[in-house]
């Protein structure tokens, strides 16, 4: 953890000029405010105010003001410069102007996440997956429907046009310090895939944020348009963001059963949230996209898989989510389901070791299935008292 003096004498050695003070709102979109140095001293001690009523989830115009009090453990240097100067971004926690935490704020919901399963002896462990598009952009920078290339699943320069564009993104994550383990075109023409190395859950949502900014800014920089919608091209692969969980800790591979078992049991009530778009409802059922509540080790149809056992922990592969999920909220919700499993005590039922998109009907009809439409998701989620009871009522009213 760094201390305020830490900072303090990174900022002289390192001429930053600017800080920017990140936060999301309730959808997972990045906002932040820039403050000069000489500002940073009452940004620790009583936060910096914003208008609260302008973020959607976050209040009304008559207890609009909150304090953004930046987190130092998360100082990042930004590749990108001011004309003199480097740039610096710190996630922050926000608050009340008595000192009480926004109960909106999604990296809030995760970290008292985070904290329930710590009180019970557990630690999860995070990495995504992150599927995207290249797009071609017109002669005044704005987005066409042309993708950068028709190369497919693997494929190697020249006919994959992304390989520069990702090596770049790879390279200034790194430089970040966020670690990329692997990146290569997927099925899709001109679409992409970068896999993270796990890390505790708050972590590795502040890096799957970090993620898109990242990648939107150096694909503008190369004159491309960076697309994470769920289903771009209609007919083509569609965009994923396939989270795989690990439990840090004794009996970790018993216990990655019973929260699988939980995940399942709650799916469909955080469905809503993790696909939170109509348009992601398109993917599922094709494309190597789950539709069924199922599970089976290594196998790419089912909504979870367990890949061969890479390291020392066992883990679990969901594969029904999309980038235009909050990873602060997803992260928060699978412990909350995980973890529900776990003490219950749940069990998997037994998997489904078959290629679900070329099953026989009188299979898959016996099979529950992820739901069909946004509307479909919204009102089982508006319906779950469970989540009632996790999430305040902004986000059931605005995921409704």
């Amino acid at each position: 953890m760094y201390s305020y003096e830490d900072i303090m004498s990174y900022i002289q050695e390192e001429n930053v000029k600017f800080i920017r003070l990140a936060f999301c709102d309730i959808f997972g979109q990045q906002k932040n405010v820039a403050i000069m140095p000489d500002e940073l001293e009452r940004a620790f001690k009583y936060g910096i105010s914003f208008d609260a009523s302008a973020i959607r989830g976050f209040g009304s115009e008559v207890r609009s003001d909150m304090f953004l009090h930046p987190d130092p453990s998360t100082l990042m240097a930004l590749p990108w410069r001011s004309i003199n100067g480097s740039v610096v971004r710190m996630f922050c926690d926000i608050c009340h102007p008595d000192g009480k935490p926004l109960e909106t704020d999604s990296r809030y919901i995760l970290k008292k996440a985070v904290g329930y399963a710590l009180d019970r002896g557990l630690k999860f462990c995070f990495g995504s997956k992150f599927e995207f598009y290249l797009f071609e952009t017109d002669e005044r920078g704005e987005p066409t429907d042309i993708p950068f290339d028709k190369a497919g699943y693997l494929d190697i320069a020249p006919g994959d046009k992304g390989e520069n564009v990702r090596r770049e993104i790879c390279i200034t994550l790194s430089e970040m310090g966020i670690q990329p383990e692997s990146s290569h075109h997927e099925e899709g023409p001109g679409q992409n895939e970068i896999d993270f190395r796990y890390s505790d859950a708050i972590s590795a949502a502040d890096n799957a944020v970090t993620f898109k900014a990242v990648v939107r800014t150096i694909a503008k920089a190369n004159g491309l348009y960076a697309n994470f919608d769920p289903k771009p091209i209609k007919g083509k692969s569609g965009n994923a963001m396939h989270i795989n969980i690990s439990i840090d800790g004794d009996e970790s591979e018993k216990k990655i059963y019973s929260f699988m078992a939980g995940v399942m049991e709650h799916i469909k009530e955080i469905t809503a949230f993790l696909n939170p778009t109509e348009t992601s409802y398109q993917r599922f059922g094709e494309m190597r996209a789950p539709k069924y509540i199922t599970w089976s080790p290594e196998n790419r149809s089912q909504l979870i898989r367990i890949p061969a056992a890479q390291g020392e922990h066992t883990r679990i592969e969901l594969r029904s989510p999309d980038p235009g999920t909050n990873p602060y909220l997803a992260y928060a919700l699978l412990i909350y389901a995980g973890m529900d499993g776990i003490e219950r005590g749940l069990e998997p039922d037994e998997p489904v070791n078959m290629n679900l998109y070329t099953a026989p009907s009188e299979v898959t009809r016996e099979l529950r299935t992820l739901p069909l439409s946004f509307k479909e998701a919204s009102e089982i989620m508006k319906g779950s008292q469970w989540v009632r009871k996790l999430l305040p009522e902004a986000y059931v009213r605005m995921y409704g």
